[in-house]
């Protein structure tokens, strides 16, 4: 989502890191661009002024001039702006499993409640909470048919009644269910519209005044931009939620609704969601965020999805032969299976430190390029998938026609070698945290 302003911040700091020596217009000049490329993206035009001169402020101080790296001290400060832009304290969810625990979503239809209700329950269950969907959206067509085929996937069970449109009645079923079959979490979906109205707040108001919620959380798309920051502080001044769930931040969208609705509404991120799948679901970290954003990667997350996704055996063995620079086309297969599990590699790519959103660009490994892949592998000679430096004119001709490919493909594949080989080395050559590593 932060493509477009990270590209545009990264070449504004270029030109000032180039710089030796910053005056007061140097500084003032960068920051017109930050301005423009923030009100780019979507940013609240109000957010932007204050932002800018905080950052003014404190950039054209004698910390900054007099410093030896005066470039780098300004980036600093931007990064630290960002952070209490979107929020210095994280809020962090903890539902003890000795007592019922209510979550209630709230939010505008299309904004990916009902989606967000099963990716929360997933997410929860994974830290030992036994949840139970409730299916409160009686008007929206196909949403309690949408709830219930999500919680088969995840062999959940979903509280709903198709012919009943009193949503009190389903959710005190809900809680006296959740009592006989032991359940410690309830998460209800609520009705959206398609704007806001008095009679949607004051359903969601009466069903908050039942279930007392231990969290209201409002569902926003972050691909609508500041319509989403406007609309979170009308549900917040009726409801006083808790915390903002971001959906859809994988989207081709400005972003802007991720650097203003804190500010906004006063009420953090609690969560992202990072993709279409069941765990595509992120706890949110305004540091972590800011760091992306100014390209400076994030490693603690990264650590995070590989400690999650990787055989640790096998990681091992491939650091090994990786510092033995013996990585090779079945290491290759095997490694591009395990990343698939962490996510879309463009996400990864913007949490490695100094990797831009240009690299790998042509490196994408769907379903059915990974067949043609493993085609290509499994038509090479051992010695071939040991050696890809034997790799000549006449053996790839042979192996297209084996693989039932084209040379241009087998081609493209053995640049996606290399490149994936880079990209190896550029993870096993960073340096961890003390105490962590990255598995691969």
């Amino acid at each position: 989502m932060f493509n477009e302003l990270t590209d545009k911040l990264d070449g504004i700091f270029k030109k000032l890191k180039g710089k030796g020596k910053l005056t007061e217009d140097n500084i003032k000049e960068s920051l017109r661009e930050v301005r423009r490329a923030l009100l780019e993206a979507d940013v609240n035009f109000k957010i932007v002024k204050n932002f800018i001169n905080e950052i003014q402020e404190r950039a054209i101080g004698q910390e900054v001039m007099k410093s030896l790296e005066p470039g780098h001290q300004v980036i600093k400060i931007v990064r630290e702006q960002l952070v209490n832009l979107m929020g210095e304290t994280n809020i962090r969810i903890n539902l003890p499993t000795n007592r019922k625990n209510k979550i209630m979503l709230v939010g505008l239809q299309g904004s990916g409640k009902t989606t967000a209700c099963a990716k929360l329950a997933s997410f929860f269950r994974k830290k030992g909470n036994k949840p139970l969907l409730v299916a409160c959206d009686v008007y929206r067509p196909a949403a309690i048919h949408q709830l219930e085929t999500l919680g088969k996937q995840l062999n959940l069970p979903v509280v709903s009644k198709y012919q009943e449109k009193d949503v009190l009645k389903i959710a005190d079923q809900a809680l006296r269910q959740a009592d006989t079959e032991f359940h410690d979490l309830l998460i209800f979906d609520t009705a959206g519209r398609l704007h806001i109205d008095e009679i949607m707040m004051k359903e969601v108001n009466n069903l908050k005044n039942l279930v007392k919620p231990d969290y209201i959380f409002f569902v926003a798309d972050a691909m609508t931009g500041q319509d989403a920051v406007n609309v979170a502080k009308e549900f917040h001044n009726v409801l006083n939620f808790d915390a903002i769930i971001l959906t859809k931040m994988d989207g081709d969208a400005r972003g802007g609704a991720a650097l203003s609705i804190k500010a906004i509404t006063g009420k953090p991120v609690a969560y992202i969601g990072t993709g279409e799948k069941i765990n595509d679901l992120e706890e949110f970290h305004a540091d972590r965020m800011a760091s992306r954003i100014l390209g400076m990667g994030d490693i603690l997350s990264l650590i995070e999805k590989a400690e999650e996704s990787f055989d640790k055996q096998k990681a091992e063995e491939m650091a090994k032969r990786m510092r033995k620079n013996q990585f090779n086309f079945m290491d290759f297969l095997d490694q591009i299976q395990q990343i698939k599990k962490m996510g879309p590699l463009d996400q990864l790519m913007g949490m490695i430190p100094g990797m831009n959103n240009k690299a790998l660009k042509d490196v994408t490994f769907e379903d059915k390029e990974l067949k043609h892949i493993e085609a290509i592998i499994f038509s090479m000679t051992h010695h071939e998938r040991n050696n890809p430096s034997l790799l000549n004119g006449s053996r790839r001709k042979r192996i297209a026609d084996g693989s039932g490919t084209s040379i241009q493909e087998v081609n493209r594949f053995l640049k996606q070698f290399e490149q994936m080989k880079k990209m190896m080395k550029n993870f096993s050559g960073k340096k961890m945290p003390k105490g962590m590593s990255l598995p691969f």
